[in-house]
């Protein structure tokens, strides 16, 4: 999904200096974003105070949308470099395209998992026709230095693992989770997990004290770790943790996202990310002069143009708070 920010900000993230290195308790609250014109996203991260935990740089969440009379989500062919795309999706249906040639219907629990690498461009929409309700997130993981220009490639994986417990059954969509492990290919120590639990549920999770880590409320109540977490809204635990205690007041879904704190910093603009200002002016004249991102084929309508980079300069620095 991209970032249809018209007047796009720079988001200067990464670097371990402002990690947290104990457990904390931190409720992120959300920005209302408009994409199109059918589709409001609750934007987590960046967050005013919180722009990343482990590789994960993006956090959308959307939903539950009635779109019966609606088009949906209809996001044109736009680029992305030096990331990966997340497609989650709990209800609805979503068709993707990109300029490696893939076309792909995402439904729910199954991963959607776009690498740009040096370059990509894709779009993401709607069915025709649809289904009722739209809900899921969409998320992107920073690529380290060492791998921020492979090639672009995109993974579907429609069969997941899962673990299970009293009260509690886990998708694992990215990375390990109590011993089982995502196909999706990843390039930095990273964990992603849609967690569903019944009513009732009292549990603890595992947890690698080495990872910091987030939960997103999908739906339901639940508390983490004795906070009420409201859907759509997110909270950070810092790291030191080695299990996180669950208890559902209702039928609950939650994403858990942890990886290694991210040391290498970072400027994250539209839908790049980059380590210099010309990495950035650079991926922006490409994209609109039509060269380096490919075409995707088959969408019905125009791409998107890209905002003009703001005119103070982009300068990578470590995490802030």
């Amino acid at each position: 999904m991209s970032n249809l920010d018209r007047e796009a900000e720079p988001t200067i993230c990464g670097g371990r200096g402002f990690v947290v290195a104990e457990p904390v308790r931190e409720l992120l609250s959300p920005r209302r974003v408009k994409l199109g014109e059918s589709t409001e996203v609750r934007r987590l991260l960046p967050n005013l105070g919180r722009r990343m935990v482990g590789a994960w740089a993006f956090v959308d969440h959307y939903g539950p949308d009635d779109i019966a009379d609606e088009p949906g989500m209809q996001v044109p062919p736009h680029p992305h470099m030096g990331l990966q795309t997340v497609s989650w999706l709990h209800e609805g249906e979503v068709l993707h395209r990109d300029s490696t040639g893939s076309l792909q219907t995402i439904r729910p629990r199954e991963l959607g998992l776009m690498t740009s690498g040096r370059a990509i461009s894709h779009s993401e929409e709607s069915p025709r026709p649809h289904a009722r309700l739209l809900h899921g997130a969409q998320l992107w993981v920073a690529l380290p230095d060492s791998h921020r220009h492979t090639e672009p490639r995109f993974e579907h994986h429609g069969d997941l693992p899962r673990v299970t417990a009293p009260g509690l059954s886990a998708t694992l969509i990215l990375g390990e989770l109590d011993g089982a492990v995502s196909p999706g290919r990843t390039y930095t120590p990273i964990v992603g997990a849609d967690l569903s639990l019944t009513r009732g549920a009292d549990l603890s999770v595992p947890l690698e004290p080495d990872y910091e880590y987030a939960v997103l409320s999908m739906s339901g109540e639940a508390h983490v770790d004795g906070v009420p977490v409201l859907p759509g809204s997110m909270l950070y635990l810092g790291c030191g943790r080695t299990e996180l205690p669950l208890r559902a007041e209702s039928d609950a879904s939650l994403m858990l996202l942890g990886g290694e704190p991210f040391d290498e910093e970072l400027i994250m603009w539209w839908n790049f990310i980059g380590r210099t200002q010309d990495d950035i002016t650079q991926a922006r004249e490409d994209w609109m002069s039509g060269s380096r991102f490919g075409e995707v084929k088959g969408y019905d309508g125009e791409r998107l143009d890209a905002p003009a980079v703001p005119p103070v300069p982009l300068k990578p620095r470590g995490r802030v708070r």
